[in-house]
């Protein structure tokens, strides 16, 4: 089940447990290994959240603020958060196949933790304009056809 998404922009929804609303949060996708290496380095703060895929580990050398890092699986959900501070080595983590960056505590509002569901949503361009569609559903095909609009 491998998930393609390209360099750019999207949301990062946090689905909502037990019935629950969802959180929908601005998302920067980095999947090219030159965004994935850059990811948050130099920036005093954070718009939202970086997702660099893929990825198992991170680092916070030459960072200079501290942030949350969430370790997705391969069916995007959420097997361990951390908070790091600049200048740490995160663990890998064997199950991880994506990270969701974010700055340090937002995360616990957004209902990220350990067990969660993410959704990536990135614009699809189409004859018709631009529309939504899904990455990390529900039937797990990552189909942009089975949006849960």
């Amino acid at each position: 089940m491998g998930r393609r998404w390209r360099d750019g922009r999207g949301d990062l929804v946090v689905l909502g447990g037990g019935g629950g609303p969802s959180v929908s949060v601005p998302l920067e996708i980095a999947t090219s290994y030159r965004a994935r290496t850059k990811g948050l380095l130099g920036r005093d703060s954070v718009d939202g959240a970086i997702l660099l895929s893929p990825a198992n580990s991170v680092h916070t050398f030459r960072m200079r603020i501290p942030i949350d890092v969430a370790y997705l699986d391969r069916h995007l959900r959420v097997i361990a958060v951390r908070t790091m501070r600049p200048g740490r080595l995160g663990m890998p983590r064997l199950r991880a196949r994506h990270v969701v960056e974010a700055g340090a505590g937002v995360m616990g509002g957004w209902g990220v933790r350990k067990g969660a569901q993410v959704e990536v949503v990135v614009p699809v361009q189409g004859a018709q304009g631009s529309r939504s569609g899904s990455f990390g559903d529900a039937d797990g095909t990552g189909d942009p056809t089975s949006n849960r609009s």
